[in-house]
Formats: structure tokens, sequence, C-alpha cells
């Protein structure tokens, strides 16, 4: 008999779209899936994300996988903890989507083109400190909801913009309401953000043989490796006000060989004097199979430029 495949997903629109991916992906390869919602307490409040943590999106999934009610659990990566969790293996990371920052704004507007004292929704300490740091007078506020939620407010008159994952947007296929895809110099994102995190129990040989054959994306995974090393390495916590993103990059080798490496960027926000924001800011680059090594690398960067303030930020 053959084996259905039971995949497990939070039961929002953005969490079924992405777990349908994965989904699709494995029955294209011959696997009969089944994909099971589990209710999160994250789903059940209506608290500020740094308030409850991002963790509680993943612990009511993990512990449906290690009960057995499920055999795959799919998250959004960068909701992940960067500590491993026992009895589960990360088994795919699949290609990612633009990792990108993006606005809604009233009126078709970009960013620059927000008159001063407009007000912004986002949920997210990082984006809150990053569009301060731009010095454009915008009044920022703290929201929460799902993609729909957030984009109401704007079309409502609540609220004149809100930033959210350019890849949630077009996952749910929102993406004809972007009014501005933000370039990294602007606002770097997540680490991890629009990358897919595939997991299943240690020890399942033939579901986690399947995941890394038809799943997994090397090149994502490891730009994705090192961008959660650094904020590891920098003890902040999922929802610090920290940015990084990981590039596959050609580069010449000493021979003069065509060679891929990782050209990765890390920001993070302190408090500087007088309650004002300070951005430090650093990059490196080095061989792709050394993701987590570059990434620790940039986190000590950071932390000589006193990026340790963060640390002990609530995971």
């Amino acid at each position: 008999m053959t084996r259905v495949i039971r995949i497990g997903t939070r039961g929002s629109k953005l969490a079924l779209a992405q777990t349908g991916t994965v989904a699709d992906t494995l029955r294209a390869a011959g696997a009969e899936v089944e994909i099971v919602t589990v209710t999160t307490p994250g789903d059940q409040s209506s608290a500020p994300i740094p308030q409850i943590g991002v963790g509680v999106f993943t612990s009511a999934l993990r512990e449906a996988l290690l009960r057995e009610e499920v055999d795959v659990i799919v998250h959004s990566c960068k909701d992940l903890p960067t500590t491993p969790e026992p009895g589960i293996t990360l088994a795919a990371v699949p290609p990612r989507e633009d990792p990108r920052d993006a606005l809604i704004a009233r009126d078709g507007l970009t960013l620059g083109e927000l008159p001063p004292g407009s007000t912004v929704g986002t949920g997210a300490p990082r984006r809150t400190a990053q569009l301060r740091a731009l010095g454009l007078g915008l009044e920022i506020v703290p929201i929460r909801g799902n993609i729909d939620t957030r984009m109401r407010k704007v079309t409502d008159g609540e609220l004149d913009a809100v930033v959210l994952a350019r890849a949630g947007l077009v996952r749910i296929g929102r993406g004809e309401a972007i009014t501005e895809t933000l370039d990294p110099i602007q606002m770097l994102p997540a680490p991890a953000q629009g990358a897919l995190a595939v997991e299943c129990r240690d020890g399942d040989v033939d579901v986690e043989r399947l995941l890394s054959s038809t799943v997994d994306d090397e090149g994502t995974r490891a730009a994705v490796t090192a961008e959660r090393a650094m904020l590891a390495a920098l003890e902040a916590g999922c929802t610090a006000p920290v940015g990084a993103l990981a590039e596959i990059v050609e580069d010449l080798d000493g021979e003069g060989a065509v060679v891929e490496r990782i050209s990765l960027r890390g920001t993070a926000a302190v408090e500087g004097e007088n309650g004002s924001v300070d951005m430090l800011r650093a990059s490196v680059l080095g061989d792709k199979a050394e993701a987590a090594q570059l990434g620790r690398t940039l986190a000590a960067e950071l932390l000589d430029l006193g990026a340790g303030a963060l640390r002990g930020t609530a995971h």
C-alpha cells in the first residue's frame, strides 16, 4: 500500500498557499499527499508578534509532527527559531520567492512620494527601525493580522500605506496591489524572508529522502543558512530589528575559473543617543560551502560595530 504523506500547516490563506506549492511538487514526483490544518496559539491571539513571539506559529506544528499526527510540516522560514528542535530535521528549503519587502500605498504612491506625516503600518521592529532611519518623516503604526486585514487598513483609509513581504502577496495572488517593491538598500529583508522550511521527523528516512530529492533547492538553502547563522550568532531572536540578504553570485577563483559564492549583507538597528536609531551595516563574500561560517563572520562584524545591544531580544 502506498504511504500517504500528511503535510501539517497553519490554516491561514498564506500558509495554505505555501503548503500547496510543496504538496504540488511532491504530487508531481508521484507521491500521495494529504494536507492537515493545525491550529496554533498565534492564530488565536490578537497580541503583537513581538509580545507573543513567532515561536507560537511553529511549536504547535512541531508538536503535531512529533505526535505522528502529520509526517511533514511547512513553515515560513523567517518564523523558524534558529535553535534546532530535538527529533526534527530540516529536510528541505524550496526555491525562494522574491525576498524583498513591498509597499501597498494609497493612490499608487511609492515610499518617496508619501508626504511627511503619512501613516505606514507594520508589525515588524525591523521594518519600523529601517523606515524611521530613512528620515522621511513617516508615522509608523504597529499592526497585526493576516495580509487581507492589513491591506484593508489602506483601502479603508485607516492608514496611508502598509509594508508586507512581497513573497506572501505573490503567493496568495495579491501581487497587483503592490505600489513599490522596496530596494534592499532602503529596506533589507528579514533573515530567510521569502523562503519556506520543510521539516520531518528524525529517522523518517523515506520522507526525508523524498523531500531532499524533490523539494530542496541547494542555492536557497545556502543563502538561508548564511542569513540564519548571522541571526543566531547575534543572539537577537526572530523579532529583532535585524535584516539580512544572501545572494548567490558568480566570481572567479585564483585560477580564473567561474565559481559560485555567497554575497551576504546584514543590518541591525540599535538605540543611539537621545532615543535615535543607529543602523549598523556590514557585508561579506565567501564560498557557498561555508554559508554558516559566513553568517557568523558577518555577525561578528556587526557585534564589533555595537550590535551586542540586541542580545536577549525575545524569540
